[in-house]
Parts: C-alpha cells; structure tokens; sequence
C-alpha cells in the first residue's frame, strides 16, 4: 500500500469511527453531561461530508478555504472541550468550577489578542488569518497536553477516576496533540516530509478517537465523589465570596482583579 493510499484509508476511517462514537455516547446518554464533545463528533463528520467530495473533485481553491474554515471550527470546538472537561471533573465544587470558568475566559481573552497583534505586526505574512488560526491551534494542542498531565497529577486528589468519560476525553486528546506537536518539531527540523508528517497526524487523530471510543462504550454516567482536599479549596474560595453572592463566584473574582488594579494605580500616585 503507498503512503497516498494509507493517507485515504486513515481519512475515511475517521468519520466512521466518529459516527461509532456518536451513536454509542448518544445511546448512553453521555451527550447529556458533554454536549460540547459530542456536537465536535458530529460536526467532524459533517465536515468531512463537505470535505472530502472537495478534495476529490473541486478546485484547489474551493478547498483551501473549507479546509480553514474547518480548522478555525476545530480551534474553537478544542477550547470549549477543554472547558467542558474541567466543568465535571469540578461538578462538586461550585467554587472551583467558577474559578476555572473565569480562568478560561482570561485565556480564551489572552489567545485573540494574540491573534490579534499577530495580524498587526505582521502585514507581509501572504494569509495572517492562517497564521493566526495555526498560533492559536498550537496554543490550545499545549494546552490540551497541559489538560492531560494536570489530571495524571491530581487525579487522586480530586477524586478522579481514570475510568471516567472526561479522563478518556481528556486522554484522547492528549494522545492527538501529543503527536501532533512532536510531528511538528520533527518535520521543523527536516526529520519528516509533508506527506509522512501527514500520515503521523492521522495516526495519532486515529488513536485519539481508539480512546474515546473505548471509553464510550465501557463506561456509563456517574456521579463524582467530592474528596475532602478539594473540598477545603471550595471552602475556602465559598468563604471569600461576598454575602449577597449566591450563584456564581465569577463576578468575586472579577472584583478581586480590580481592587489589585486600583491598589497599584493608586501606589503609584
């Protein structure tokens, strides 16, 4: 089989096993507590419907821009991923799950001006649209990375089981940035050429989804067991929030930043 070959039959694969996954987390109802997730899976089919048939029989321009479009869907759907996956893992602790709430929006804030002063400072780029998209993806496949070795470190303190649907989650994307980044470094330094940075790429989508897969099917809804660390830390942040607050601690925290502004501001007169 040539690499062309096994380049097609890793692409077609990748949305039957997406619809594999969809049909079993939707059986399963795990579409419930990720519909973030499984809105992704879906859409990673669709695309591919759109996609391919271009590919195939349109014009090289045609799909330059589907294939960007479909990377900037992909960017925003990773973050939200992300976002959902640190939501149940905190589910029992209010407060920390305000806190990373909040965090998230800075870093999301944080990664379009980034893009933002990427397209300003650099006028000569031929496509800065594509540059920026490309910063942001690396951003978030770090991140991703980040998300895998953060729940390996602390599992056990907050009381996550790596049987959960959102440590396979987290696992799969894991393993696809994992590869994708190490492909990168590789083809940088001239280690690999296109086609077989490629091919690698595909591989580790490929094993991504083995994971989630594996997970849909072995595992069922099921609540998290709050842990009495963690349960100190949501404590503590529940203790700072103001009297009148009861829902949310994100306006506390936003509070909090401002009085720390206004402290310097006023230093400094």
């Amino acid at each position: 089989m040539s690499k062309e070959q096994l380049q097609l039959a890793l692409w077609v694969s990748q949305p039957i096993l997406q619809a594999i996954i969809a049909v079993v987390v939707y059986r399963r109802r795990l579409h419930k507590d990720f519909p973030v997730f499984f809105s992704y899976t879906v859409a990673q089919i669709a695309i591919f419907a759109v996609e391919y048939p271009v590919s195939r029989w349109g014009s090289e321009g045609v799909y330059f821009y589907v294939f960007w479009i479909a990377a900037a869907a992909d960017v925003v759907f990773a973050f939200q991923i992300i976002h959902e996956v640190f939501v149940d893992i905190f589910r029992p602790y209010p407060a920390l799950k305000d806190l990373g709430t909040a965090l998230f929006k800075w870093a999301a804030l944080v990664m379009i001006l980034v893009s933002a002063v990427l397209m300003s400072v650099s006028p000569g780029w031929d496509s800065p649209v594509i540059e920026c998209i490309l910063v942001v993806q690396r951003c978030i496949r770090v991140v991703q990375c980040g998300l895998v070795l953060f729940l390996l470190a602390f599992c056990k303190n907050l009381g996550v089981s790596w049987r959960r649907q959102s440590f396979g989650i987290a696992i799969g994307f894991g393993v696809i940035s994992g590869v994708e980044l190490l492909g990168l470094a590789l083809y940088s330094g001239s280690h690999l050429h296109g086609m077989l940075t490629n091919l690698v790429n595909m591989g580790g989508y490929s094993c991504g989804l083995a994971v989630w897969l594996s997970y849909s099917v072995l595992n069922r809804r099921s609540a998290a067991v709050p842990i009495l660390v963690p349960q100190r830390w949501d404590q503590a942040l529940t203790d700072l929030r103001p009297q009148t607050e009861t829902e949310s601690l994100i306006p506390m925290f936003e509070h909090m930043v401002d009085q720390a502004f206004s402290k310097v501001q006023g230093s400094r007169v």
